[in-house]
C-alpha cells in the first residue's frame, strides 16, 4: 500500500504514524517461494494471524512502532517502494478494548485517509460483515484513481479484511497499482471477489506467553 495513503489512514483513525519505524527488513530478503509453505504465520501482539500462502510474493518489509505492526509482501522482483501488487498484514495493540471502535468504523477511517489523498478520484465499497475465528470482522475496498509517489502517477486500490481480535485489531490487505485515472475506478467484482476468496481462510489463534516478539515467516502446515 502507498505509504502516504497508509500514514494518513492511520492518523485519521487516531492510531499512530510509523514514519519513525524502529526496524526495516531489506526488500526481498525472505522469499516464501523457496519454502513452498501453505500458510504464512505471523505473531502479532496477543494473537497469531494465519493467512494462506500468497503464491509469487516475497517478504519486503516488517516494522513495529509503539503499538502498531506492519508486514508487507510484494511480487518477486519488486520492492516495497516500486510494486504492482502488495499483501499487507497490520496489527494495532489493545484497540479491541475501545468500545467506540468497530471493524467497519476502523475501515471507514482508513478510507478517509484515501479520500484526503485523492478527493477527486476516490471511491470505496463496503463489502460486508464477516467472522474470523469467532471474531467480528468487516470487508471493504477503497481506491484512488490517481496517486503520485516517487514521481510516478498511478492508481491504487486495496481490499481490506479487518478483524477485531480478543485484544488487538488486525487487517489483511491486498493492494494493486495500475495506470493513473482521472476518474474514480470501477470496482471489478470478479477480480476482487477472487482475491477475497484466496484470503478467505485467514484465521487467528491465541499466542502462547512464551512466544517471541512479532515476526512473519512461512510454515508448512501438513
Amino acid at each position: 500500500m502507498n505509504k502516504k495513503v497508509l500514514v494518513l489512514a492511520f492518523l485519521a483513525c487516531g492510531i499512530c504514524s510509523f514514519a519513525a519505524a524502529q526496524s526495516n527488513t531489506p526488500a526481498g530478503t525472505v522469499d516464501f517461494n523457496d519454502f513452498k509453505p501453505t500458510e504464512i504465520i505471523t505473531q502479532i501482539f496477543s494473537e497469531v494471524l494465519v493467512i494462506p500462502f500468497p503464491q509469487g510474493f516475497v517478504g519486503a518489509s516488517t516494522r513495529t512502532h509503539n503499538d502498531f505492526y506492519i508486514n508487507e509482501m510484494v511480487l518477486k522482483g519488486e520492492t516495497v517502494d516500486h510494486w504492482s501488487q502488495m499483501i499487507t498484514q497490520t496489527g494495532r495493540r489493545g484497540l479491541s478494548s475501545n468500545p467506540k471502535v468497530s471493524p467497519e468504523g476502523y475501515l471507514n477511517a482508513i478510507a478517509g485517509g484515501f479520500k484526503r489523498t485523492c478527493p477527486d478520484t476516490f471511491v470505496a465499497k463496503g463489502i460486508g460483515a464477516t467472522t474470523v475465528s469467532g471474531h467480528d470482522g468487516f470487508v471493504a475496498w477503497a481506491s484512488c484513481g490517481t496517486l503520485n509517489s516517487y514521481g510516478d502517477a498511478h492508481s491504487e486500490s486495496t481490499l481490506f479484511i479487518c478483524i477485531k481480535g480478543t485484544e488487538d485489531y488486525y487487517t489483511v490487505q491486498w493492494s494493486e497499482r495500475g495506470p493513473a485515472s482521472s476518474q474514480p475506478l470501477v470496482y471489478d467484482d470478479a477480480k476482487w471477489s477472487e482475491r477475497l476468496k484466496k484470503l478467505s481462510s485467514v484465521k487467528t489463534v491465541p499466542r502462547a506467553p512464551a512466544e517471541t516478539p512479532p515476526h512473519a515467516g512461512p510454515v508448512d502446515q501438513k
